[in-house]
């Protein structure tokens, strides 16, 4: 049975947005309720099949990566008809600590550290809130603020708090 003025998911991408933003609250919450569940069943299918395809192909991908005597990296694999492309990338942590005494250990010998590091400074959001107003004052021509991409939850059934 069809509800009257009841649009689904697969109605969507057929209809103007402003004609979607026009339907009532409780549409949109059961709409949106709808996608996110689909996403998160999507993913959850992706994560398994991921997951199937690293049991299939991970060890193969590992003995060629060792063959061409790398840790990481890209290599093809053939299966039949398909090429398998198996990336493992390179990750890198430096210890923040242990390179901020070596830039003081390459500026102490009257190097310029720039020419070994990157050097980028924060200010955690917390810490520059918490500041007295004079200090804050100081800072304030270094600081821009950008807005993220807003993001609405609808609550069906469920008063705002």
């Amino acid at each position: 049975m069809t509800i009257p003025n009841h649009i689904t998911l697969d109605d969507l991408p057929t209809m103007p947005v402003g004609e979607i933003a026009a339907q009532a609250g409780d549409q949109l919450a059961l709409l949106k309720q709808e996608a996110d569940e689909r996403l998160r069943s999507a993913k959850t299918l992706c994560d398994w099949l991921d997951g199937a395809i690293a049991l299939k192909y991970g060890d193969q991908a590992q003995e060629v990566r060792r063959g061409d005597g790398k840790d990481t990296g890209t290599v093809r694999l053939q299966d039949g008809q398909v090429t398998v492309v198996a990336e493992l990338p390179k990750r890198i942590d430096w210890d923040q600590a242990m390179l901020a005494g070596l830039v003081e250990r390459i500026r102490a010998d009257g190097a310029d550290p720039a020419e070994y590091v990157d050097i980028a400074f924060s200010v955690p959001e917390r810490k520059y809130t918490s500041w007295p107003k004079d200090i804050r004052q100081e800072f304030e021509p270094a600081r821009t603020v950008r807005t993220g991409k807003p993001k609405f939850r609808l609550l069906l059934g469920e008063e705002a708090r």
